[in-house]
């Protein structure tokens, strides 16, 4: 699909389409991080300890990361469309078990159908972008979509919370249920794959054939490039996002639950503010991509010393740069998807956007158990005991920054080969400053 050919495509409708997809992404990550906003409440309705509760996220986390690659399948054999519709539906049976449920196992099986329904949103909604925008725009609308996506964050720290506290449990996530599910009838009736003529569903084949797809999109350096830039970049976002953030902010640091639904909607504020200068940058200096990863981690790292050093409570600037630093990981991990984009055929976008979508949940869970079991160990939700738990983040930096620098040096002898060769980074700097 040339550029072309998606440069005559109607903007107004290009732009109902995405937004109708957004709104089921947006939703997702509502239902994704409800559990985590509420997880004191849940530990008093359950009676769960903190390692049971980051139990129930790591389940998610685990289904969601299981279900990456079959979703992947799902949208080049599918459509973005049907697989919306689906994520859609399993969200909001995920949330509606979980407003009735009586006991633990029920709580299993709802965060089982939510990690499979949140799945699959997201790659089927950068699944439509190729199709509905011109090439040169792709990378800011994708940019976009994982931006905007996080006002489900903000849609699960205020309205939600409130809702959930003055309304109870059940009709709390029985709204969510409701969201879920308009969202997804909204879908079938307004998204369609591409404009006429411009999506095909990728043949039916093998599992063996499967496999063999997979293995040579993972051996495609951009795809594993993308896969180690996405996890450096999303983790320590995620976790914080998903889970740990809010009772960090209350337990340790001291802040009301208000406070703290305060710095995560400044932290979805920032991401919105953040990822379209990512954006910007990302389609500006495509070969340049790798260095805006490493910059984003190498922020992460610095600012959670300067909390983690700290004697006691921090102040409450060194929280909002806290929250700030941590907004750009959003946009950053999206770059990830956007070298996988650039390093693999069309037909095998889907596969390779969630392997690349992969990398930052499959470190994810791993932190979000580490630190359950850390936190259980050391006796509980103190600040000595999150001090200690937020160290795991540590060589999990180290090993995807090493990822990063030695898939880039593989990239790159690749592009070398095509004559494709990145001008020296101080030229970059220098035509930049004289824009």
């Amino acid at each position: 699909m040339t550029s072309g050919a998606a440069d005559t495509r109607g903007t107004s409708g290009a732009a109902l389409v995405w937004a109708v997809g957004m709104l089921g992404y947006v939703l997702a990550v509502m239902q994704r991080t409800t559990f985590g906003v509420a997880g004191l409440d849940a530990a008093d309705r359950f009676g769960i300890s903190p390692a049971a509760l980051s139990a129930f996220v790591f389940l998610q986390v685990a289904v969601y990361i299981s279900a990456q690659l079959p979703g992947g399948l799902l949208v080049d054999r599918w459509g973005p469309r049907a697989v919306l519709v689906l994520g859609g539906a399993l969200l909001a049976s995920g949330q509606l078990l979980l407003a009735v449920a009586p006991a633990l196992p029920f709580v299993v099986a709802a965060r089982i159908f939510v990690g499979a329904g949140d799945a699959v949103m997201f790659v089927a909604v950068l699944g439509l972008i190729p199709h509905w925008f011109a090439t040169r725009r792709v990378p800011v609308i994708t940019q976009l979509t994982g931006i905007f996506g996080q006002l489900g964050q903000i849609l699960s720290a205020v309205p939600f919370i409130a809702l959930l506290h003055s309304a109870g449990w059940p009709v709390a996530f029985g709204a969510a249920a409701a969201a879920s599910m308009l969202a997804a009838a909204v879908t079938f009736a307004v998204v369609r794959n591409g404009p006429r003529g411009t999506w095909s569903p990728a043949p039916a084949v093998s599992a063996r054939e499967v496999a063999r797809q997979v293995r040579e999109v993972w051996r495609r350096p951009g795809t594993r490039l993308g896969f180690f830039g996405h996890m450096g970049t999303q983790f320590s976002m995620m976790v914080f996002a998903l889970l740990w953030g809010v009772p960090y902010l209350v337990s340790a640091q001291g802040l009301s639950p208000g406070q703290a639904g305060g710095l995560i909607t400044l932290f979805v504020i920032s991401g919105i503010i953040i990822g379209p200068v990512i954006g910007l940058l990302t389609a500006r200096h495509p070969l340049r991509r790798s260095w805006l990863v490493l910059g984003i981690v190498a922020a992460d790292v610095a600012v959670w010393t300067a909390v983690l050093a700290w004697d006691g409570p921090a102040p409450r600037w060194l929280l909002i740069v806290l929250v700030v630093v941590l907004a750009a990981g959003g946009p950053g991990s999206v770059v990830g998807f956007d070298i996988a984009r650039t390093s693999n055929p069309s037909p095998n976008l889907g596969v390779a956007q969630s392997i690349v979508n992969l990398g930052g949940f499959l470190a994810s869970l791993t932190v979000l158990a580490a630190m359950g079991a850390l936190l259980n160990a050391l006796g509980g939700f103190t600040p000595e005991a999150f001090r200690a738990a937020w160290l795991i983040q540590y060589p999990v930096w180290l090993f995807a920054v090493v990822g990063i620098v030695v898939t880039r040096r593989k990239a790159r002898r690749i592009d070398a080969a095509r004559g494709v060769v990145p001008r020296p980074l101080r030229k970059v700097v220098g035509a930049g400053l004289r824009r």
